[in-house]
This record gives structure tokens, C-alpha cells and sequence, in this order.
């Protein structure tokens, strides 16, 4: 007797929950639809009408990212309509150092097996990044891959695309001794650094997710899942109004290790390490793990999410610009003659 044939679903992958996932997913992004896109989510590929925006010589600006193992914070809580903000902010926030502005975004999530629950809560995220970053969410990918995950875990990566006019380019070469360094503050952990936090504040302080941390004003939980920055609004604003040298994110590596990225050969950051507060979750995962500064400075953002790189006659204009959207900034130090680098000073 002939056996019974095997199934893609016996096989661990469900082609129903996928569809499923489809039409969720399908009016969520149409409420991040711009003029620019002409096909989006259900295609083989999305359609986005460059001339659209306006440029005249525009320059495409691309980044990719994903949000790391804060992922097992949404996985130990089941909160997972978050995380989706990170992936657009860890990617929008990179384009936004050039002046870009975000046209649209893709993602791709990968799973061991799909919930679709889960699945359109995270894009549910990705969706409201990406209306706070003013780009489309366009399309994207869900894989199912059968035993590559343990139940209930997944795996995200994000893809944005925008556009600049190519007068507009950023030129290192600009940047000169006595240029200001203006940073904006983060709203925590940001994406990265969260294997180092998870030991400290997980396992060596024996802190559990439900609990009211008096420091935090909130619960673990809420503290570690607090989304990712997005910086568009302020970062539009400012390249449009001033002559801004330079920008830098600052993720993985911090400040000593993104800001060099954007410094001439030449030049060095000085910067003052008492000149901005620094949100509680650092202070105490330093203190709780015996950290030193200087692993603290190359793992965590430390409380500032973005640094911008100004003349000194334009300093005092762009903070009174930036304090009138009602954000906080902080002159943090300067731009001085020495091999590339960022020296934080106590």
C-alpha cells in the first residue's frame, strides 16, 4: 500500500498562514502610501515614482539594519507591536545623516513558524515607524524556516531607501577645528547593546520584567522595550536651515566609535561627558555590571541618539531652532586639530 504523500504544511510551512498574513498586512501599509508608490505590498516587486518627490538631480541613499537581540525583550514579554518601530528607526535614522529624506521601506521577517498574530503586530510597528519617518512602507518578505527558530522567536531585517538633491551632499572636507558638536538626546537603549544589558540587568541584578524599577519611573519591561528614536522631523528641519557639516547616529560602537565616521582625516571630536544628562538604565547597568566608561562608551548610545556637526556662528540658531520644535539638544563639545577620533572627556 502506497504511503500517504507529505504536505509543505506537515513540513512546518503553512502557505494558509502566510496568504493570511498578506491580507493583514495589505491595509496596514496602504495607511503609509505616498505619491510616489504606484505598487506596493501583494506584487513580486513595489513601484516608486522618483519624480514624484520633486528633485531635480537626485541621489538615492540606501541603509540596512535590524534590532539585535532586543528581540528576545519582545519574546520573554509577548509584546512584539514595537520592535517594528526599531527596525525603521535603525535604518531611517542612518539616511537621515545625509540629509535624506526616507521614500520608502521593506522588511523581512523570518520565523521558525508563522503566527500571524504576531507576524502583523510587529508589522503593525514597521507601519508606525514608518509614518513617523514620513516614507512608505512598500513591501516585503516572510519566510517560514522550520527548525532554524525555537517556538515563538523570530528574526528581523530592514531596508529604506531615500533620496537627496546632489547639491546637497555632505563634503567631510568641511568639517574644521572649532565646528560645534550639537547632540540629541536618545529615549534609552536604543537597539543596541542589549546582550551586555540583558546579563547585567537580567541575570546579575536578578531584576524580572514585570517589576517597578523607582529609577526607570516604569517597569523593567516598558524601560527595555521603549522604542528607538525616529529623528526625521528635526533632521529635515535642520538641513533645510543650515550649512550642517555633519550628523552621525549613534548605535552600536557609541560615540567613540560613529562619530569618527563622518570626521575629515584630520580632525577630532572633543567632547565633554558632563555636558547632558544620562538617562537612568545606563547609569545603573554600569554600576550593576561594574562597567567600565570606557566599554560603556563603545557599546551604549549613553543618551544621545544623534550628533550633528555645525559652524560655530550657526550654534546658537540651531538650538533655539531645535528647542522651538519643543526637543531638548546640548552643545557637547567640539571639532580640534588631531588624528581622527572621539575623545570623551570626564
Amino acid at each position: 500500500m502506497a504511503s500517504k504523500g507529505l504536505t509543505y504544511a506537515e513540513a512546518g510551512v503553512s502557505i494558509e498562514a502566510g496568504d493570511a498574513l498578506v491580507r493583514r498586512i495589505a491595509p496596514i501599509a496602504k495607511k503609509t502610501k505616498t505619491a510616489g508608490v504606484l505598487a506596493g505590498v501583494g506584487g513580486f516587486s513595489a513601484l516608486f515614482d522618483l519624480k514624484s518627490t520633486g528633485y531635480r538631480d537626485p541621489i538615492l541613499v540606501s541603509s540596512t539594519d535590524g534590532v539585535g537581540t532586543k528581540l528576545k525583550i519582545a519574546f520573554m514579554t509577548g509584546i512584539h507591536d514595537t520592535v517594528g518601530i526599531d527596525l525603521v528607526a535603525m535604518g531611517v535614522n542612518d539616511i537621515l545623516t545625509q540629509g535624506a529624506a526616507p521614500l520608502f521601506f521593506l522588511d523581512y521577517f523570518v520565523c521558525g513558524k508563522l503566527d500571524v498574530k504576531v507576524a502583523e503586530a510587529v508589522v503593525r510597528g514597521i507601519a508606525a515607524g514608518c509614518r513617523a519617518a514620513g516614507c512608505a512602507l512598500i513591501g516585503g518578505e516572510t519566510a517560514e524556516h522550520p527548525g532554524d527558530f525555537a517556538d515563538g522567536e523570530y528574526d528581523l531585517a530592514g531596508f529604506v531607501v531615500g533620496v537627496l538633491e546632489r547639491r546637497k551632499m555632505i563634503d567631510p572636507n568641511k568639517i574644521v577645528p572649532g565646528d560645534v558638536l550639537i547632540g540629541l538626546p536618545s529615549s534609552g537603549l536604543h537597539s543596541n547593546g542589549y546582550s551586555l544589558a540583558r546579563k547585567v540587568l537580567l541575570e546579575r541584578s536578578g531584576f524580572k520584567m514585570n517589576q517597578w524599577i523607582p529609577e526607570f519611573g516604569r517597569t523593567l519591561a516598558e524601560e527595555l522595550l521603549e522604542p528607538t528614536r525616529i529623528y526625521a522631523n528635526i533632521t529635515r528641519m535642520l538641513f533645510n536651515k543650515f550649512p550642517i557639516k555633519g550628523a552621525a547616529h549613534i548605535t552600536g560602537g557609541g560615540i567613540s566609535g560613529n562619530l569618527p565616521r563622518v570626521l575629515p582625516p584630520r580632525c577630532r571630536a572633543v567632547i565633554d561627558r558632563q555636558s547632558w544628562p544620562v538617562p537612568a538604565v545606563f547609569t545603573m547597568t554600569q554600576k550593576i555590571g561594574a562597567i567600565a566608561p570606557d566599554e560603556m562608551d563603545r557599546t551604549f548610545n549613553n543618551g544621545l541618539g544623534m550628533i550633528f556637526i555645525v559652524g560655530k556662528k550657526h550654534t546658537d540658531r540651531v538650538l533655539q531652532s531645535v528647542r522651538k520644535l519643543g526637543e531638548r539638544c546640548y552643545v557637547i563639545g567640539e571639532i580640534r586639530k588631531g588624528t581622527r577620533s572621539a575623545i570623551i572627556r570626564s
